[in-house]
């Protein structure tokens, strides 16, 4: 299978597994407020499909999307919030509808992107494999904001893998968001997938290593935890660094959550 067409599988799995936590909640549990502050269930669904959305307006309608792209630069974190309060305002079973339909469209747009092209977005142009990968990360981070707010498990499989690889990936872009100088020496990744399989990443004899359970690396790169409630190993000073800004999604410096322990 291509990498497109895995990338879009996890993406369309990943975002199924979500489907089913909120699938059939009574409407007034979608006003249940998730970690993520000032942000209800409708909010997180809301998000998922303006962000779909949008993904898919960078696939077939490239000048419409400039256009949103000038507007957004006015406010860009006010822009994604205020979209998602649109969203997070409408009626649960037409929410997540519109998202079911928009998230189908753009599985299709990404699978009939040409070889080559470029997509562009709020950042660097970037391939269909990178849009799928995003989205996916989002879907993960998100979804786990939402079985967090309802008290359940997330649910977690080895697709998690293309989130690990993205956090890895984007090291630099942290430090350059930060306004810092990326290390020039690679790190050492040693990721414990769900199954139990060992994923690595860089040189065995690399001086900073970062390892653990690949949910617990995923959750301090999308910065849901902080590093001291996670059951990672960094060494390393450059590591050290890295892991109190990691940030794998687009945009300013996260500010993370607070430490719970």
């Amino acid at each position: 299978m291509a990498i497109v067409d895995q990338l879009v599988q996890a993406l369309q799995d990943e975002s199924d597994s979500l489907d089913g936590l909120v699938a059939t909640l009574p409407d007034e549990k979608w006003a249940t407020m998730t970690p993520s502050e000032g942000w209800s269930i409708a909010h997180q669904i809301g998000h998922l499909l303006w962000t779909d959305r949008v993904s898919l307006l960078s696939i077939t309608d490239e000048a419409a999307f400039a256009e949103l792209v000038a507007s957004a630069m006015t406010d860009p974190m006010g822009f994604v919030d205020a979209a998602a309060e649109t969203e997070a305002a409408r009626p649960p079973a037409e929410l997540l509808t519109d998202w079911r339909k928009t998230r189908a469209r753009l599985a299709g747009a990404l699978l009939a992107v040409e070889e080559g092209r470029k997509l562009n977005w709020f950042g660097p142009p970037m391939s269909a494999a990178s849009m799928a990968t995003a989205r996916l990360m989002e879907s993960w981070a998100h979804g786990l904001d939402v079985a967090e707010a309802l008290g359940v498990p997330h649910p977690e499989g080895d697709r998690i893998k293309h989130v690990v690889h993205l956090g890895v990936r984007t090291r630099n872009f942290a430090y350059l968001v930060n306004g810092l100088d990326a290390p020039a020496d690679d790190f050492r990744y040693e990721i414990t997938a769900p199954s139990g399989e060992l994923w690595t990443w860089g040189p065995d004899t690399a001086t900073n290593v970062v390892r653990g359970p690949a949910v617990d690396f995923c959750e301090l790169v999308t910065q849901r935890r902080h590093l001291s409630d996670l059951a990672l190993e960094v060494i390393g000073d450059d590591a050290a660094q890295w892991a109190s800004i990691a940030q794998v999604f687009a945009g300013p410096p996260g500010g993370g959550r607070p430490a719970q322990s």
